[in-house]
């Protein structure tokens, strides 16, 4: 009876991480139903490149990389084998062993970001925010004996100084919810136009970015798109008048740096222990995708009535 009560307790204690990851689980597995329509009938293969066979089904294995994320399990190995060999079991109905589990989790690395694209991006609501984030692979001192990225991540230089590895580009609304992202390697400007042309795809309105971002011609770009570039003057800047809603906006630019702190630190898309391109592109993607699940993520929570807002104008 003691044996039992304990693991009645036990059970007890899962339910709001079952339910969780339930619902992440009928979520993905909606779109795999689709995405394995679209491959019978659209795929192209040589005969050469078959596709990976597993006894887990593909949505299964997209919620168990995407719900790492919002586990708060630091070692992938560790949450698989105490999680979801454990915990979790019950859920789904044939488990890999983790090195095999391992090797097919980076075959669905392009399924993921379709799903990434289609179902986890928000919408732009007129008044974004850009920033980005350093991605380090490595610590500097031991960039010339890295080799898993070799030619791929490059230096870079950040707010908090120099870093090897990548940087993600993202584009943020007032709710909170990312709408564009890139991600590209460790030396890349932050005004550069093939980055800034991917994050403004779908973009309208004005925009709210820090000084790294100040540039005439990248303005004179945007705003022949119709959005409106906003950033901090530099010291050596004469000052400018500004509209009292864009100084306001402006100073709620702090909410990007909220959104890379989830991602980092809860998410946990930045770590130093890829063991190759594939495995890293999926614990970016799905981090991306797991925050997409976060309820309360950091908003302005700004009223349709501007009025209401600011009772100055009022």
């Amino acid at each position: 009876m003691e044996g039992n009560h304990t693991t009645t307790n036990q059970k007890s204690e899962g339910f709001p991480m079952v339910e969780q990851l339930t619902a992440i689980f009928c979520d993905i597995d909606d779109f795999c139903i689709e995405y394995d329509k679209y491959c019978k009938t659209h795929m192209l293969t040589d005969g050469r490149h078959k596709p990976l066979k597993t006894s887990m089904h593909l949505s299964e294995i997209m919620t168990i990389a995407v719900f790492f994320h919002l586990s708060h399990y630091r070692e992938f190995k560790w949450y698989y084998l105490k999680c979801i060999c454990g915990h979790a079991k019950g859920c789904f109905t044939k488990l890999l062993s983790y090195n095999r589990f391992v090797e097919v989790m980076q075959s669905v690395a392009a399924p993921l970001a379709l799903y990434l694209m289609k179902h986890s991006l928000g919408k732009c609501s007129g008044i974004s925010f850009f920033d980005s984030t350093s991605l380090e692979v490595c610590h500097t001192r031991r960039i010339h004996s890295h080799k898993v990225f070799d030619n791929l991540a490059t230096r870079g230089k950040s707010s908090t100084g120099w870093f090897f590895g990548f940087k993600l580009h993202i584009a943020v609304n007032d709710k909170g919810e990312i709408i564009a992202f890139c991600l590209t390697s460790g030396n890349v400007d932050d005004r550069d136009w093939a980055v800034i042309s991917r994050l403004t795809k779908e973009m309208f309105g004005k925009v709210f970015a820090d000084k790294g971002y100040l540039s005439a011609s990248l303005f004179k770009k945007l705003y022949s798109q119709g959005i409106q570039l906003i950033t901090k003057l530099k010291k050596n800047m004469k000052n400018k008048l500004m509209d009292i809603t864009d100084k306001v906006f402006l100073r709620k630019r702090a909410i990007i740096e909220c959104i890379n702190d989830f991602l980092k630190n809860i998410c946990q898309i930045e770590h130093s222990r890829h063991r190759s391109v594939a495995g890293f592109l999926v614990n970016v993607i799905a981090g991306l995708v797991a925050y997409s699940f976060i309820p309360k993520k950091p908003s302005l929570y700004i009223s349709p009535d501007f009025s209401s807002c600011f009772p100055l104008l009022a």
